[in-house]
Formats: C-alpha cells, structure tokens, sequence
C-alpha cells in the first residue's frame, strides 16, 4: 500500500479483548471505502491473553504495535496517532465493530462539509449476542470513538491527556471544541458493545475522573 495515497488511519486500542477483537478488525478490514484510501493501526496495551495471537490471523491487513508494558488508553491511543500517515484519523475500540459505510460516510461527509474541523456519527449501544438495545445520538451522548479528526489538528492539541486513565474523549473534546467544530452525520455507523468489563462500569473510578476533569478544565 502506498503510505502518500492513505487518507485516513483507523487506530484501534485494545487490551485482553481475544473475544472480540476479530469481529471488530473483520467490520474494519471489509469497508466499502477502498482499502488503499485507509490504514489500519492496532495498539495492543501488553495483553495477557490470546489477543496476539487474534491480531497475527489478519497479516498484513493490519499494522500492529505492541506496548512493552501497559500504558493505559490514552497513550496507546497516542502512539497510534503519532504512527499514523493519514491525513484522517479514527478511533475503533477492540471490543466494538462498524457498519459497512463507516469510513465512507464519514470521510464523504468531511470532505463535502469545509465548514467543519471533524464529523461523529450516531451509534447502536449493543449486547454481547449484538441484538441492538439502543440508538443514541453522538451530540447528546458522545462517545470517543466513531469520529474522524484532522489528525495535524490533534497534534496541535497536544494529542490525549495520557494522566485520564478515563474521561480522555471528554478531556480532548473540550479542548477540540475550543478550537475547531465539529459536525454530526446522525447515522448509527458504529456499535458499541455493553458487556462487564467495559472500563466505564466502575463507577468509582469514573467519579474520581470526573472531578479531575471539573478540575482541568474550571467546570462547576
């Protein structure tokens, strides 16, 4: 594959996720984009179980970068940007997967709207069976994936906070919304699975995060 011809990168973060992760990396692989327009990165945060050997199945279809240790979201989100050599990029957690014209609404979208920075489609919250539960909207329930950014655009933000452990889409959110603009394409393109051991299920974490986004950035 050409790297100059690469307009958007997919960074895929995942961690123990050896049961999903193949569903997630078949939706990806097999878009209705053409597959020398887009790359796909995954960051495999030191996993302990068959992840790897998951993530060798798909060759070179995919770019995989191994952590030496576990670093946490943020930053191995970060190092799939830094790799990246699209103009584009877009986020796919190791547990979720997409419709088929994810990458291709979303970057026509883009390309036909100038007046927007970024665009973030809607989403089906679905079970671990995948039967849908519910529809939800990317502008009153965002969530940090399923959104193409302006990759140089990130970089001039400073990339994820790697200290929010959680919260890191809503950290970054602010700081993109005070720059840039972002339009919603209200398609359900991506499927984000609820099951126990999603990391937002602590509560007790996510309210310590909470606060420390209050914190950063002066919210009452």
């Amino acid at each position: 594959m050409g790297k100059s011809k690469i307009k958007l990168s997919v960074i895929i973060t995942t961690y123990n996720e050896e049961l999903y992760i193949g569903r997630c990396l078949r939706s990806i692989i097999s878009q209705s984009l053409a597959s020398d327009l887009y790359e796909v990165i995954v960051v495999d945060d030191a996993s302990t179980d068959k992840t790897p050997y998951a993530l060798e199945l798909f060759g070179e279809s995919i770019k995989v970068l191994k952590n030496p240790a576990n670093l946490g979201l943020p930053a191995s989100i970060n190092r799939g940007v830094e790799s990246a050599h699209g103009h584009y990029i877009i986020r796919l957690d190791g547990d979720d997967y997409v419709n088929f014209n994810y990458l291709n609404f979303l970057l026509m979208f883009l390309e036909l709207n100038e007046n927007f920075d970024a665009v973030a489609c809607d989403y089906f919250i679905v079970d671990d069976n995948e039967n849908v539960l519910k529809r939800c909207s990317a502008i009153k329930q965002p969530i940090g994936c399923g959104i193409i950014f302006n990759r140089a655009q990130i970089l001039d933000l400073g990339l994820y906070d790697d200290s929010f452990l959680r919260n890191e889409e809503r950290d970054l959110r602010l700081r993109f919304d005070s720059k840039y603009t972002m339009g919603n394409l209200a398609l359900p393109l991506y499927r984000y699975r609820k099951h126990e051991k999603n990391i937002t299920n602590d509560t007790l974490i996510m309210s310590e995060y909470d606060l420390k986004l209050r914190s950063k950035h002066q919210i009452d």
